[in-house]
């Protein structure tokens, strides 16, 4: 019983905590609601790049520990569903990014001719991107190798977790509102469209009124083994799960503004994912009534991939 620890939540954050927690010897259960393939985290991108998330000070290192993960398994990407990929990154400038920049040592300004149509400026590198339906899968086998174990459990409190063990790693992203509760946690809506690759080998990343993807907003194009993702969207306070045919033909021209080669590239999918943002991720520890330890590690919004080891590591070690 000691040596027992419940993760509440069954996405990217929370598997890697889980598989974090296993590796060093504790008996890990995982309670999620849904399964891996249905979570928010399914829908990702998934690029490395910290987005939209703070605090600076922290998601720094956090970003830095999980980069060296991912270079690490990428070597064999057909297991983990991590390549290293290069790309473009529009309007950013490298004085503006965090120490995880010095591991890539080919970042760099991109020259007038590698620049997509309508853009001015970009960063040009490689970096992780992930199969995010192959990664879940990857990290619940490790989870099981280490001799952890994934339950379909709903939720309706904290104290049920602590009820069988001593230890609660609180992952629950948008469910944490309730379980807490925290109503600082707000859904963070993106919409993203599937379709087949007419080969696009690079990821391109180009921000709302930086002369490229147009003032309406964000265009990103990731090739996936699965088809190429194209986006997005992010609408904050927004719960609607349902894809809205608007938004994604407007997904669909901005891309292709970029890369004209996309019109007329056959859909295969669409997706609507919430991202569980917050103004700071969260990641302390705390006590349950009854005395058993709790550590939160949730709120990292768009940017849960991009931080999910650095963060692990942390929750492991609050987890005492």
């Amino acid at each position: 019983m000691s040596e027992t620890v419940i993760v509440v939540g069954g996405g990217v954050v929370g598997l890697t905590s889980a598989v974090v927690l296993a590796e060093r010897g504790r008996r890990v259960r995982v309670w999620s609601r849904d399964a891996a393939e249905r979570t928010t985290s399914a829908v990702a991108g998934a690029l490395f790049w910290p987005y939209r998330i703070e605090p600076a000070e922290r998601v720094g290192p956090w970003s830095l520990r999980s980069l060296r993960e991912y270079v690490a398994l990428a070597r064999d990407p057909e297991a983990t569903g991590v390549r290293v990929v290069a790309g473009l990154m529009t309007g950013t400038a490298p004085a503006g990014l965090g120490s995880w920049v010095r591991e890539l040592p080919e970042l760099r300004e991109a020259r007038p001719g590698e620049l997509p149509a309508g853009c001015g400026q970009a960063l040009r590198g490689r970096v992780p991107l992930i199969d995010m339906p192959a990664h879940l899968r990857y990290l619940e086998g490790r989870l099981h190798a280490a001799g952890g174990s994934v339950e379909p459990r709903t939720v309706g409190a904290l104290e049920e977790a602590a009820a069988e063990a001593p230890v609660v790693v609180n992952c629950s992203g948008l469910g944490a509102r309730e379980l807490v509760p925290d109503a600082s946690v707000f859904p963070v809506r993106g919409q993203l469209v599937v379709v087949e690759n007419p080969g696009i080998e690079e990821w391109l990343v180009s921000k709302g009124g930086d002369g490229g993807g147009g003032a309406a907003g964000l265009a990103y194009l990731f090739p996936q083994p699965f088809g190429l993702v194209l986006g997005g969207t992010a609408e904050d306070h927004s719960w609607d799960l349902r894809p809205d045919p608007a938004t994604a033909a407007a997904i669909v021209e901005r891309c292709a503004v970029l890369r004209p080669e996309l019109r007329g590239a056959r859909v295969l999918a669409h997706r609507v994912g919430l991202r569980p943002a917050r103004a700071r991720v969260r990641v302390e520890a705390g006590q349950l009534p009854g005395g058993a330890r709790l550590v939160h590690n949730y709120g990292h919004g768009g940017a849960g991939v991009t931080v999910a080891w650095g963060c692990a590591e942390e929750a492991a070690r609050l987890a005492g």
